[in-house]
């Protein structure tokens, strides 16, 4: 039976090499990279962001990356201060 590959770039071969990889890290070395990765979708957020609100300072930036990140509801009620800023 051939495995079929979860990611639609991939060859089930090479997602397999892949998979061994992964299996072969050290919590460490996995910890390292998923910290990485997240850190660069935070920027990547983070610059969409200024892109669509480029008049907004550090703090809102930091706001409306809580309102992507945390969803609305709980953006607000970890920073009530959101409530105050235009959405659009």
């Amino acid at each position: 039976m051939n495995p079929v590959s979860r990611h639609a770039d991939s060859t089930p071969d090479i997602e397999q090499r892949l998979i061994q990889k992964w299996r072969g890290m050290s919590a460490e070395q996995k910890l390292t990279i998923s910290m990485s990765m997240s850190q660069a979708v935070r920027e990547l957020a983070l610059a969409g962001i200024r892109q669509r609100h480029p008049a907004a300072d550090p703090r809102e930036q930091v706001l409306r990356l809580a309102i992507v990140t945390l969803g609305l509801e709980l953006a607000t009620a970890a920073y009530p201060e959101i409530s105050a800023l235009d959405r659009l």
